[in-house]
């Protein structure tokens, strides 16, 4: 961020500072009084179980040059009236100094493998402002935006969906050129009620569009219709299917942490080596692709610049451990990624066994039995040799997997932490097991108890 004096983002804010000395220059933010560097303006965010209003004393302790504030804290601080449309006054400040393409992402998952695909895509035009790691809520993503710079040439935009108003509250100051939703899933059900609640949720970005705009949608998406009724832009679609505009013809895993992807874009054929596994990522990558295409970059030259690609961990993440490969999939889990995920480890080489630790999927509302079905029909068609589930909702799971053909005696249940150790103790040398469950299990504290990373 270019350094900006108190009083002039005060002004963006609609804010009134308290307590400066008038001097004062902002540079960096913090969200937490934890992480806090000498020099940050604190955000005094008000939770659902924490009110950041009450640690603003200890964030000045620590060196902080004031606070964000709805209410009384002690100065220095500057005090608006609702600090979400107060950050939203000076995302939109920002956003209108730029004038280059602005990808808004969003979807019930691949957001963030997406969002670093399209970066990579992109490259090619110059420097690329994108939202970091998974900061993409409505106190992040307004931070973002102060950090554009005049050398940036596109900006890429990850967007959260907890509720209804989210995206698009996100939309109205990004004002995004590109919309991208990679499917409508099962995340985030229970708040909005039905899949189609999230169709009208994430639909909320397409709503947002100029008719100028571009919106790229999965092809195959079983609400692609839907959508496409939601905006009046130019509709650009990625997929398997013959009929879109950016089709994958060809994948092929190269080794457990490489894949290959060939496709056609708009005609254009183009060929990509990504970081990483799975037919659901292979679409991630073609999404991207049609995005840079979208927006003037090469398609083959978009697709070769997929290949330094860093992505975000514990998704499709590969950790060795004595011989053993473990296939860490545990940021989310939904029926679409789940089954994408035992699909991937019956598809990869394996020299001795697959196993599966299987942990509940959760938030899903009343979708919570028929989704975890459709794991235990999934693993029965799957090479997995044996599995243990984790969590109260995987016995359906287990009983759908039994009456499907799987093998009862190759299943076992973990009451605890220390039974999935255990299981995974049980690895040995070419076996390949894949870990995955829903991000509030975290899974992956198995691993970490055995030092493995």
């Amino acid at each position: 961020m270019i350094p900006v004096a108190v009083s002039e983002f005060a002004a963006m804010l609609d804010g009134v500072p308290i307590g400066f000395d008038g001097n004062e220059m902002i540079s960096s933010f913090a969200l937490d009084s934890n992480s806090i560097r000498p020099g940050d303006l604190f955000l005094a965010i008000k939770g659902e179980r924490v009110d950041g209003h009450n640690f603003v004393s200890q964030a000045l302790g620590r060196g902080a040059i004031g606070s964000i504030a709805e209410r009384w804290v002690p100065p220095p601080t500057i005090q608006v009236e609702n600090l979400v449309n107060a950050l939203a006054r000076v995302a939109s400040h920002y956003r209108s100094q730029f004038h280059g393409p602005v990808v808004g992402i969003t979807g019930s998952a691949g957001k963030t493998t997406t969002k670093e695909f399209v970066a990579s895509a992109l490259k090619s035009l110059g420097s690329i402002l994108k939202t970091q790691g998974n900061r993409n809520t409505e106190y992040t993503v307004p931070l973002m935006w102060t950090e554009l710079m005049s050398g940036h040439r596109a900006v890429v935009v990850e967007m959260s969906m907890r509720g209804f108003g989210q995206v698009s509250h996100l939309a109205s100051f990004s004002k995004p050129t590109v919309a991208l939703i990679t499917n409508i899933g099962f995340a985030h059900i229970q708040q909005v009620g039905s899949r189609q609640g999230i169709a009208d949720a994430k639909g909320e970005l397409l709503e947002q569009l100029p008719n100028e705009a571009l919106a790229v949608l999965w092809h195959e998406d079983e609400y692609f219709e839907y959508l496409k009724s939601k905006t009046r832009a130019q509709i650009l679609t990625f997929g398997a299917d013959a009929g879109a505009d950016c089709q994958i013809l060809d994948y092929m895993p190269l080794s457990w942490q490489t894949s290959r992807v060939k496709g056609s874009c708009r005609g254009q054929k183009w060929e990509a080596v990504i970081p990483a596994v799975g037919r659901h990522i292979a679409l991630n990558a073609a999404a991207a692709v049609l995005v840079a295409s979208a927006v003037g970059v090469d398609a083959t030259l978009a697709a070769s610049n997929l290949d330094h690609t860093v992505l975000p961990p514990m998704r499709m993440e590969i950790v060795e451990r004595g011989g053993a490969t473990i296939l860490l999939d545990n940021y989310n889990a939904s029926p679409p990624s789940m089954i994408a995920a035992i699909e991937t480890l019956t598809e990869l080489p394996v020299t001795n066994r697959r196993l599966a630790v299987i942990g509940e999927m959760r938030e899903l509302g009343d979708y919570t039995e028929s989704a975890h079905r459709s794991i235990g029909v999934a693993l029965a068609r799957s090479a997995i040799d044996s599995v243990i589930f984790y969590g109260p909702a995987t016995n359906v799971s287990a009983t759908e997997a039994i009456a499907a053909g799987f093998d009862e005696a190759a299943i076992s249940f973990a009451d605890s932490m220390d039974d999935v150790k255990q299981f995974l103790r049980q690895a040995r040398l070419g076996d390949a097991v894949l870990v995955k469950g829903s991000r509030s299990l975290e899974l992956e504290r198995a691993l970490e108890m055995e030092n493995v990373h």
